[in-house]
């Protein structure tokens, strides 16, 4: 018999199980559409829906490009375009049926899923997902198997990752994480910190805030503005840092690095290629296999080449200062010293024939030993009363020494 006793525990059980249910709920779109059309030769169907806001947005997509927008807005919606070529209707929405699109919210996170559910993925299906969000999102995490990442106006962190297409970030409040495996990635104006990796392509940075690391395969790097450190390393593309407050390290396997306006010290190293600095305010060292250097504007310098010429100018930046060590193994150096630089300068040719050391300094004392067979060059002398080493050598090549003109 069912007593009031019997109900009053049958009230209590659902209480009880209630409370202890997890606090984490699943909440679906709040609506999502979809029609199917004709698009020129081939067929599309296309995805509308919303989200309420939260803090963090995860899209995770097997296929398809992905496009967010930061905005003046509540809450979440997206469009999701697909599209398939040399198809019937029938064929077309069949196909459509295979790629499940999925959006709800879990805890404080939006989620938006695309999921390739077929045996195979036909040759001609292409997607884009474009999404607009509140501005003031914590945290936006990307990921597709191959297809572009586009995101910008966001006051948060951004991670993006994609198995080889292109990665464009904008205006982005937070730190950023992006890596592809194989395409470029470009980035305008980031606050916080950088972490960039693509397996082969380009890297170029417009402006950054934060510290920055990039590292490519082999694409070329460019940094137009950075406000910390950056430590850029490629596998044999050119580097190129415009402007940058703070220190810098670049390393490539064969190209160029032509580095402009440095804050701070700088490490330079590339396998071959030519090595161009216009001014540092930390120490400086430079290392080829066989290209060229010119440092100009440095306090101080250690440069190294296998078979090119040297040009340093020596000024006071007021930064540290250290000895320096400029040496070739075949190719002409010329050291400009500013007058108000004091150092110890020692210069040497190991083969003298045909070569010679020349200064604009009464105090540099030049040297010769051997006879027109096998003669070396010396050089020494102390500028402005002494300081840190200089120290120049080539192993057959001229060496000069010259005031520097402000």
């Amino acid at each position: 018999m069912f007593t009031l006793r019997r109900a009053s525990q049958i009230v209590g059980l659902a209480v009880a199980l209630a409370v202890a249910a997890p606090l984490s709920f699943v909440s679906p779109s709040v609506a999502q559409e979809s029609r199917v059309s004709r698009e020129g030769g081939a067929w599309a169907q296309e995805i509308t829906g919303s989200l309420s806001a939260v803090k963090n947005l995860r899209i995770k997509v097997d296929m398809g490009s992905v496009v967010v927008r930061g905005g003046q807005q509540q809450g979440i919606n997206y469009v999701v375009h697909t599209k398939l070529g040399n198809s019937s209707e029938q064929d077309a929405r069949r196909e459509f049926e295979q790629f499940k699109v999925t959006a709800y919210v879990k805890g404080d996170t939006a989620w938006i899923v695309g999921d390739w559910q077929g045996d195979r993925r036909p040759r001609h299906f292409s997607g884009e997902f474009k999404v607009n969000v509140p501005r003031e999102m914590a945290l936006v995490k990307l990921e597709t198997d191959g297809g572009s990442l586009d995101t910008s106006g966001i006051a948060g962190r951004v991670e993006a990752e994609t198995g080889g297409g292109g990665i464009h970030l904008d205006d982005i409040g937070g730190g950023v994480s992006a890596e592809t495996g194989g395409g470029s990635i470009e980035v305008g104006t980031v606050s916080g910190d950088l972490g960039l990796q693509t397996g082969g392509g380009s890297i170029v940075i417009h402006r950054a805030n934060g510290r920055v690391s990039a590292e490519t395969g082999g694409g070329g790097v460019r940094i137009d503005s950075g406000s910390q450190e950056a430590v850029v390393e490629t596998g044999g593309g050119s580097i190129e840092v415009r402007q940058c407050s703070g220190r810098v390290k670049v390393s490539t396997g064969g190209g160029s690095v032509d580095l402009s306006d440095i804050g701070g010290p700088a490490e330079i190293e590339t396998g071959g290629g030519s090595i161009r600095l216009t001014s540092a305010k930390g120490h400086v060292h430079a290392e080829t296999g066989g290209g060229g250097i010119e440092l100009y504007g440095v306090p101080s310098a250690g440069a190294e080449t296998g078979a090119g010429g040297i040009t340093v100018k020596l000024v006071n930046t007021g930064g540290e200062r250290r000895d320096s060590d400029l040496e070739t193994a075949a190719g002409d150096i010329t050291v400009y010293i500013a007058s108000d630089v004091a150092v110890n300068l020692r210069a040497s040719v190991d083969m003298g024939n045909g070569h010679r050391i020349t200064s604009d300094f009464p105090e540099i004392h030049v040297r010769s030993e051997g006879d027109q067979w096998n003669k070396s060059l010396t050089a020494d002398g102390a500028l402005n009363g002494g300081g840190p080493l200089v120290k120049v050598h080539t192993s057959t090549g001229d060496i000069c020494i010259k005031r520097a003109s402000r």
